[in-house]
């Protein structure tokens, strides 16, 4: 009916307003998510970009390649992963943290410290720190923590 106000919501907006409501907070919900995201912890690229190490990140990626165990010193089980352009080597100590069973193409979640090398750096104590220094790191695969 012309000139009779539209029917309102329990929060007082009116019911036509609604969905626009909904989509305008989600904006500006992912608006400050992102920025926190790129104001917060680097990524690896930019890691990578600017030659940083000895900086904690978490992360998913995929397993590209697995390679040989390093068995000097301390046992390393060793895999190159990927997230977005960027190629890490993982060096997942197994004297300290059990073996990941991950495969070629497996998601991961990781934590662990990255040091940058030119091939694309490397993320190792993704394993308990036995001394307790630091709170230290993990691998997640198919839901379960490696560390």
């Amino acid at each position: 009916m012309p000139g009779a106000p539209s029917p309102r919501a329990k929060n007082g907006l009116p019911k036509r307003l609604l969905p626009g409501a909904f989509l305008l907070l989600a904006m500006v919900l992912w608006l400050v998510w992102s920025s926190q995201e790129a104001a917060g912890d680097p990524t690896l690229q930019q890691l990578y970009q600017q030659q940083k190490s000895g900086v904690w990140v978490e992360f998913d990626a995929a397993v590209v390649r697995l390679l040989a165990d390093d068995n000097h010193g301390s046992r390393h089980q060793k895999m190159i992963v990927k997230k977005g352009q960027q190629t890490v080597l993982i060096a997942h100590n197994i004297d300290l943290a059990p073996r990941v069973p991950a495969q070629a193409g497996d998601r991961l979640l990781i934590r662990g410290e990255y040091e940058w090398n030119e091939q694309g750096g490397v993320v190792h104590w993704t394993h308990h720190d036995p001394q307790n220094r630091h709170a230290g790191g993990w691998i997640e695969w198919a839901g379960k923590k490696f560390k």
